[in-house]
């Protein structure tokens, strides 16, 4: 074969190799990310995931796809995501419920957050509250627990679900402020909120997002936040901290998880997306409408939080006495 037949034939099958290895990575980039979130349609979290995903869909220009699979108080979302393939398609939208507090009460829990998963990126802290309804003459935090004190059969308080991070957070409460507090579960914020404002329960715990949009019509009154400084959304109420209650303080957080085994490479460039998302303005404004402090940062300093958050609630949830099974 002569060099001229010869050369032109060669560089056909080096295009044609080079098409080969380059056919499933671009399968890959053409196929949709799914963003896992394991609460309806319509809630924080949900609404969270959307605005972040929209910016995702612009950045990464891929087709980002919001899949709710509600059940369990968030946890059935995370059996599924564990079992996803770890190709960089498939995040899962997560918040302390799922990330550190069932991980301490559930022994027999499907999934392992270290083993079974890879964070990703923090995408917003949340405060959780104290609040009154019409069946607490309280108006302050200080005449909330003069009311405690004064009739110690006041002492009930309702959360969205048994062994969530609001009912810890009233056990917190109750220990700084010397009174046992006994703890009245609901099904979600909604029905929650329903016997709150009804005067079946006098106090809740809840995430601050939950309680903002009833404090402000007056319905309810929020008596202090948990965070280390006011939140942007209700600047009005003062936190337990500055309250003098310099123990009752703890927030929760969103971010997201990738499946164990995604490679680095993958993780980063969805890293930076998603830094990217959080830290532009309209999410920005949105989060905070929902009650929602946003936050973010690298895959590392993410996973640092989830450890010190562990270290932290582990005391509270052991003097609890509370198993999920």
């Amino acid at each position: 074969m002569s060099p001229r037949t010869f050369l032109p034939r060669f560089a056909a099958c080096l295009l044609a190799v080079a098409a080969a290895w380059s056919a499933p990575a671009s399968a890959q980039s053409d196929r949709p990310l799914r963003i896992l979130v394991g609460y309806p349609a319509g809630g924080t979290a949900d609404l969270a995931a959307r605005l972040v995903g929209d910016k995702l869909r612009e950045t990464l220009n891929q087709t980002v796809v919001i899949e709710n699979k509600p059940g369990a108080g968030g946890r059935l979302v995370m059996d599924y995501a564990r079992t996803q393939p770890a190709d960089g398609n498939t995040l899962v939208v997560a918040n302390s419920a799922v990330m550190t507090i069932a991980p301490l009460v559930y022994r027999k829990l499907n999934y392992d957050i270290q083993r079974d998963f890879t964070p990703v990126a923090q995408a917003a802290n949340f405060q959780l509250a104290l609040a009154t309804g019409p069946a607490s003459p309280a108006r302050t935090l200080k005449d909330y627990v003069a009311w405690l004190k004064a009739g110690p059969q006041n002492n009930s308080y309702a959360s969205p679900a048994l062994g969530s991070i609001p009912h810890f957070f009233g056990l917190m409460i109750g220990k700084q402020v010397g009174i046992e507090m006994l703890h009245v579960p609901f099904n979600g914020s909604a029905p929650l909120m329903s016997a709150l404002v009804g005067g079946q329960v006098p106090a809740s715990v809840d995430t601050l997002a939950d309680l903002t949009e009833m404090h402000r019509a007056g319905k309810i009154r929020v008596l202090a936040t948990s965070g280390t400084h006011r939140s942007v959304a209700l600047p009005d109420v003062p936190t337990f901290t500055e309250l003098g209650y310099k123990g009752i303080e703890g927030e929760g957080r969103y971010g997201l998880l990738a499946p164990a085994g995604t490679p680095r490479p993958v993780l980063d460039k969805l890293n930076a997306a998603i830094v990217k998302a959080v830290t532009s303005p309209d999410v920005r404004e949105k989060f905070l409408k929902l009650g929602l402090e946003p936050a973010t940062g690298p895959a590392d300093a993410f996973a640092g939080v989830l450890k010190a958050d562990a270290s932290k609630w582990a005391p509270v949830v052991k003097a609890s006495g509370y198993t999920g099974d």
